[in-house]
């Protein structure tokens, strides 16, 4: 099912998807959802408020990251699998950060929010059909096929579990 061409998502979302080993969405999106949690659950709670330089973001404001960022996906998918057309604005991710307050959040309710949030996902992506998979739709000016959205969105996630081990984690 990753048979996607370049022309099935802007270039910069390789980034993304080239992270993710597995070939069929569903699964990739379930095996990331029972990954990601488990990393982050094995992160001290020390470590959730964390930034490894002052402008950069927190363990917690990266998991909210996550789950936004999935929402809009999840989101644009649905849009285009339902053959709307209407193209779709791209969004600054950095203007939601500052604004979710995750930091005065629990982790485990970040957490819990990201299951959920995940397990709609992966019964969006089971509701489209071949047809509707390999349906493209315009957002931030780029032409994308919902199945490249599906693998983004677990590219996504494996990227910043990438960076949190990488930068934070130290």
């Amino acid at each position: 099912m990753k048979n996607l061409l370049e022309t099935d998502y802007a270039p910069y979302y390789s980034l993304y998807i080239d992270q993710v080993e597995e070939e069929d969405c569903i699964e990739a999106l379930e095996e990331n959802m029972t990954d990601f949690v488990q990393f982050i659950e094995d992160i001290p709670s020390e470590k959730h408020e964390y930034r490894y330089q002052p402008e950069k973001w927190s363990i917690k404001e990266i998991v909210q990251h996550i789950i936004d960022a999935e929402r809009i996906f999840a989101y644009r998918a649905l849009r285009f699998a339902r053959f709307d057309k209407t193209p779709v604005p791209g969004f600054e991710e950095n203007d939601y950060v500052p604004v979710s307050e995750s930091d005065k959040r629990e982790m485990s309710d970040l957490l819990q929010e990201f299951l959920l949030v995940r397990k709609s996902t992966i019964k969006l992506f089971e509701s489209f059909s071949e047809g509707m998979l390999s349906n493209k739709g315009t957002a931030s000016g780029h032409e994308i096929k919902v199945l490249a959205l599906g693998f983004i969105i677990s590219g996504h996630a494996i990227h910043h579990q990438k960076v949190i081990r990488e930068r934070y984690l130290k």
